[in-house]
């Protein structure tokens, strides 16, 4: 089955009843996991961004904790499954402001996690790599907001 574009979507949406659509999306949540993730996003934590932003970086904190540091190969392949849920939860957010703050917090806790990434040249890449997304992302927001996070990113490379 080949899936239509949004603007058919959108237009079949628009014929359908409010019963239906809501029916629709109850049945569309018991797919996978991700939709009901960001159904729940939408529906309840969108209109509180910053209870968001602080929710996650518990979330965070929590798997940061539970690494198991033996040997480096389990250090990135948990520090990859921890950015891939950074990343899942900026798509949710679709704020600038808000990816940049995870992505800073992201770099803060890899950069802070002992074993030191600096003896690891995977995990120096991804560090290096969050670094330049948040650089592109620092120039499309506000004047004040740049300049605070800009001062948080310095003090990550100065380190």
């Amino acid at each position: 089955m080949k899936a239509v574009t949004v603007k058919d979507l959108k237009t079949e949406l628009s014929q359908r009843s409010h019963q239906e659509i809501l029916a629709l999306c109850l049945h569309l949540s018991k797919f996978k996991k991700e939709n009901k993730e960001l159904l729940t996003y939408l529906l309840f934590e969108s209109s509180d961004e910053e209870a968001f932003i602080n929710e996650i970086k518990v979330e965070i904190d929590a798997q940061f904790d539970l690494i198991n540091t033996k040997t480096y190969f389990y250090i990135k392949k948990s520090v990859r499954k921890i950015l891939r849920r950074v990343k899942t939860y900026i798509r949710y957010s679709k704020k600038t402001e808000t990816e940049v703050e995870l992505r800073l917090y992201f770099c803060q806790k890899l950069y802070d996690f002992r074993p030191s990434i600096k003896n690891n040249t995977v995990l120096k890449n991804m560090f290096l790599r969050e670094i330049e997304a948040i650089k592109k992302k620092l120039i499309t927001l506000h004047e004040d907001l740049q300049y605070d996070y800009q001062l948080e990113l310095e003090s990550l490379l100065i380190e």
